[in-house]
């Protein structure tokens, strides 16, 4: 687990509009994620109503999720949460590879930035701290969101 964050920027998440979609799976550690990232969203300057969030069952869903609410509504950027935890088959691995994947794919599409914030985990000691412990995932998401807005209104003026 890499603990190597980049290094943090001054963020001015002011007049962004931000969705989020996250999982109901693993929903306990998937909270943790939101909680973070909207206490660096609002600590950034996003307006609590600026920011748009919708639940989908599963990691699975997170593309699909994310397409629908960027047809519904304009957004700066999006930030998908989802916790998937390493089970006896290759399931976790064909569904954190198609989210990831779909993901991109509409993000390039679009060109609407989207951070594909898929926790994998070997056990739940591992989600425990990555998304609920020292290691603030859904922190570095949200930071990643507002730093992909910026530069996107940055190349495009």
């Amino acid at each position: 687990m890499s603990l190597d964050s980049p290094t943090a920027l001054t963020l001015d998440g002011t007049g962004l509009r931000v969705g989020i979609v996250a999982a109901r799976f693993n929903q306990r550690f998937v909270d943790g994620l939101i909680e973070n990232a909207v206490a660096v969203l609002l600590a950034a300057g996003v307006e609590p109503d600026a920011i748009t969030s919708i639940r989908v069952p599963g990691s699975g869903e997170l593309p699909s999720g994310v397409q629908m609410l960027l047809d519904a509504e304009p957004l700066d950027v999006c930030i998908a949460l989802g916790v998937i935890i390493k089970g006896g088959t290759l399931h976790d691995q064909l569904v954190a590879e198609a989210a990831q994947e779909g993901l991109m794919r509409i993000s390039l599409d679009t060109k609407t930035p989207i951070i594909a914030g898929v926790v994998t985990a070997n056990d739940l000691d591992q989600a425990e701290q990555r998304c609920l412990g020292e290691i603030n995932r859904g922190a570095e998401f949200a930071q990643g969101a507002i730093e992909m807005a910026a530069l996107k209104t940055q190349l495009s003026s």
